[in-house]
């Protein structure tokens, strides 16, 4: 069972009743919710009107009667939070940002402490080497208040609480102990990008916000094995690892997780930093998604920054500068890698659609390119957000470094020093955008090349349809001269109904030399007038004239009478030149 810091403390034990499995349980094999839709009109302080609806709420007036409380109230003050502290927060603005609803007071808050002393080293353990780890149950919920009062040690430059499952006291009292802008909360809660800086007092401190989400691949807990045992043909996993992207009616939502062929899923994750920086002791307070998001748990990061303050190099760092801003930098190392890991996922599966493209030809594949294409358009976004958060920490410094208690070389040394850091996160992240360029020129190529196997493969039956169509006109055409040719002799025969003197032997009636006079006389007709209004023909030429297709009988037995005329003479003519 985790202790609180202090001894005279009592332990706090979990509540019971039904609850929703955990994430990474057996049980739980849905995919995770999508996050909301960022507002970010409502992202900082700077807003003038935060979370107003102009529509509904048009008569707005403070209330006088009710001055805000100051930082340093004690007892049950966190009770009016945020109202207490900001006025301009009214009941109905408070319930639209979802800031208080979407915390539960049921289940179980813990906080991991982390503190990093004065002499750069961090450390997870009180004073008597117990777990810094705090769990708040409704009926420990005073306790956790005078945990908060209780002064820290001096050798202590910065704190760090990282929160999990949030509940509507425990972020009262957060708010409240470190006067905390609601805007914190409200963004972290509805997944809203922002950073700014607050409560500047030159030579003392300030408090600044980062609200980052970013990209992470985790294992698809739909596809997922239930156990580490051999996958059977009737498991779960190769059941529904045939369904994965056989929803033809989805919609592209890049707020959701996206299914990858490797079994794994892209989704949205978020690092929610609010830091109290001061000239004594500096608080960093770390926000993390509830666990009806199923993100990994706070205690992860936790140990990352634990192990962080371990490596040689950043414990070299913090030997060398007093910044507690540097433990804020760490974290956002947090994201990077989560971010490089998440394209090392996206390349593999932007190869296996490679191959599938180059195997078929099938159109449906563009579909599910189209969709990737979509969320690496998302994915710019994000990364803008994320070098943004870096030169915001590198452009707000700390006000504590002007204290009187540090050297003017200290503080040099200690801006270069977070000018370094900054430019080598800067250049990662740069290095992120330049693989999500390749990803989706790659992506380009492969789309395009889909297209041009499909429209290969269609001219291909197109020619072969052409060829077809061409011979079949061939033999009809054919067909019709021969028609067109025999139709006068038809005609005739039909108009004379053969009744001559040669066949019937009755006298008065046609002759035979009649027919056959009149049959050429209109088959030479019908053949001169097919000739002449013909665009293509052997006897008349395109260019020709008029008078030259009405007469080219005429100009036809010219034309040849002319070449061989001209044939024997030149043979003439060379033998006497």
């Amino acid at each position: 069972m985790s202790r609180t810091m202090n001894d005279h403390k009592p332990s706090v034990t979990f509540s019971t009743g039904l609850r929703r499995a955990p994430y990474g349980s057996a049980s739980d094999r849905t995919m995770p919710p999508s996050v909301p839709t960022p507002i970010y009109r409502h992202a900082a302080p700077s807003g003038p009107w935060p979370w107003m609806d102009f529509d509904t709420d048009s008569d707005i007036t403070l209330n006088r009667d009710n001055p805000p409380a100051s930082s340093g109230a004690t007892g049950q003050s966190w009770h009016g939070y945020p109202q207490t502290l900001f006025g301009n927060w009214k009941p109905d603005q408070v319930k639209r940002s979802k800031m208080l609803s979407n915390c539960s007071e049921l289940d179980t808050c813990s906080v991991h402490w982390l503190d990093v002393l004065t002499d750069g080293n961090f450390t997870v353990l009180d004073q008597e080497g117990q777990d810094q780890t705090t769990k708040i149950t409704p009926e420990s919920i005073n306790e956790f208040w005078e945990l908060l009062q209780t002064p820290r040690p001096a050798n202590i430059r910065v704190r760090a609480l990282f929160v999990d499952n949030l509940s509507m006291s425990v972020l009262q009292m957060l708010g409240t102990k470190y006067n905390i802008e609601p805007f914190f909360f409200s963004s972290s809660l509805n997944w809203i990008p922002s950073h700014y800086q607050e409560e500047v007092r030159r030579g003392k401190g300030d408090h600044i916000t980062i609200t980052l989400p970013f990209m992470r691949a985790m294992q698809n807990p739909v596809t997922q094995p239930p156990t580490p045992t051999e996958e059977t043909p009737g498991s779960v996993r190769s059941v529904l690892s045939q369904h994965v992207f056989t929803d033809e009616n989805e919609i592209i939502d890049t707020q959701a997780p996206l299914a990858l062929s490797s079994g794994n899923i892209l989704l949205l994750d978020l690092l929610a930093i609010h830091m109290v920086r001061s000239e004594d002791s500096s608080t960093i307070i770390s926000y993390h998604p509830s666990s009806s998001f199923r993100r990994p748990s706070p205690k992860k990061l936790h140990s990352l920054i634990y192990r962080a303050g371990q490596s040689v190099y950043w414990q070299k760092i913090f030997s060398q500068s007093k910044d507690p801003t540097f433990l804020f930098l760490a974290i956002l190392w947090y994201a990077l890698y989560a971010w490089d890991q998440a394209f090392e996922s996206l390349y593999t599966h932007i190869v296996w659609l490679e191959s599938q493209v180059l195997l078929t030809d099938n159109i449906d594949q563009t579909r599910k390119l189209h969709i990737i294409q979509a969320y690496l358009l998302h994915y710019h976004s994000l990364l803008q957000d994320f070098k943004k958060s870096v030169e915001f920490l590198h452009n707000t410094p700390n006000p504590a470094m002007d204290s009187n208690s540090l050297s003017l070389d200290e503080r040099e040394e200690s801006m270069k020093l977070m000018a370094k850091e900054c430019a080598n996160l800067l250049s990662e992240i740069g290095r992120l955008e330049n693989r999500r360029l390749m990803l989706s020129s790659r992506l380009k190529n492969v789309t395009e090349l889909a297209f041009a196997i499909v429209n290969i493969n269609d001219s291909k039956r197109m020619k072969a349809l052409t060829e077809a169509t061409v011979r079949d006109s061939g033999a009809m055409k054919q067909i019709s001269y021969l028609t067109m040719i025999f139709l006068p002799a038809s005609f005739t025969a039909a108009v004379f109904g053969m009744n001559v003197d040669e066949i019937s032997g009755t006298k008065g009636q046609e002759t035979l030399a009649h027919y056959v006079a009149v049959a050429l006389a209109l088959t030479c007709a019908t053949s001169w007038l097919m000739v002449a209004f013909h665009s293509r023909s052997p006897f008349v030429a395109e260019d020709s004239t008029l008078v030259q297709r009405a007469g080219w009988p005429v100009f036809y037995i010219l034309k040849q009478f002319n070449g061989r005329w001209r044939q024997k003479s030149l043979p003439r003519f060379q033998n006497i030149v």
